[in-house]
């Protein structure tokens, strides 16, 4: 029997492996999230909401495209990967080309930020420039967060209060306390996503010193550390309702907890190329727990 080639991959293919779409849920979820309380407390403003999920998006494209540029520059990438197709180090685009995809994404993200500076001042300012500067900082420059250690602590931040309290105080000019509680569930669900991709790429970061904490902690912490991170985040809502602070609407989120099962049931006992399954599941997980949170604070 011949074996049958892969078939070739189209220009317009390989941009779409590198926006890495099955990441894009981590830049929705938040803002549904900021969304849904600025919609509960009668502030919410529907041009503001579209251009903080604009601004969210295109920010994740500009990471995803620097991590791959940059990774591969420092020899990150390797033949040996074992997650999704790298663009650059797969040859399928020039370094160069996606290094100029980058910087045009991120200007973007920079102008679609305008609009939101003008609405919330001088703290989205920071703010954005913030986010700019991490997303430039999470695999490149002299200090890569990612290879140091603290990937999770600032995933969790820029994509949990950052993201959250950020899209509710453009639309309420304030952050409330129950923003600044609720943001740990995003910003816990998303670090968990991490932690899934790096526990797969442990022994080849270790290799090549990209000292993720994933690395530092081994696989048996890293499981804990994801663990930990979705029991906490269905904890925070349950904790809001028992403290009398949120109704029942906001337990609507356990109804998302059988699409835990499998991602859990893979990181914990499988290794390897089988945790993109984990991954990807880790995603979805992510998006109907951050959804379904949303709803109960509407219909709060």
């Amino acid at each position: 029997m011949v074996e049958k080639k892969p078939a070739p991959i189209s220009p317009f293919q390989a941009w779409i492996l590198a926006t890495r779409p099955k990441t894009l849920p981590a830049a929705v979820s938040p803002v549904l999230v900021g969304c849904a309380l600025a919609y509960r407390s009668g502030e919410f403003n529907p041009l503001v909401a579209c251009a903080a999920l604009a601004v969210s998006l295109l920010l994740q494209i500009g990471v995803n495209l620097a991590n791959d540029y940059f990774d591969f520059k420092r020899g990150v990438d390797t033949k040996d990967r074992l997650g999704p197709t790298r663009v650059t180090q797969s040859g399928l685009i020039p370094p160069a080309t996606v290094k100029a995809a980058m910087s045009f994404v991120l200007l973007l993200a920079a102008l679609a930020g305008l609009y939101l500076v003008f609405i919330g001042g001088w703290p989205i300012l920071l703010l954005g420039i913030a986010s700019i500067l991490s997303a430039l900082a999470y695999s490149g420059g002299p200090f890569p967060l990612a290879s140091n250690g603290l990937g999770d602590l600032f995933v969790f931040i820029f994509f949990g209060p950052v993201a959250v309290c950020g899209t509710y105080y453009l639309q309420a000019m304030h952050v409330s306390n129950l923003a600044l509680l609720l943001s740990i569930c995003p910003g816990f669900l998303i670090t968990a996503i991490l932690v899934v991709n790096n526990t797969r790429d442990i022994a080849t970061d270790a290799e090549v010193g990209k000292n993720t904490l994933a690395v530092i902690l081994g696989v048996k912490g890293s499981r804990i550390e994801y663990l930990l991170l979705l029991i906490i985040a269905y904890l925070v809502p349950m904790a809001l309702v028992i403290i009398g602070t949120s109704s029942l609407y906001l337990l609507l989120v356990l109804l998302s907890l059988p699409a835990s099962y499998s991602p859990v049931r893979l990181m914990l006992y499988k290794n390897g190329t089988v945790l993109n399954q984990a991954l990807a599941g880790t995603a979805k997980l992510t998006f109907w727990f951050c959804l379904l949170l949303s709803i109960g604070l509407v219909i709060d």
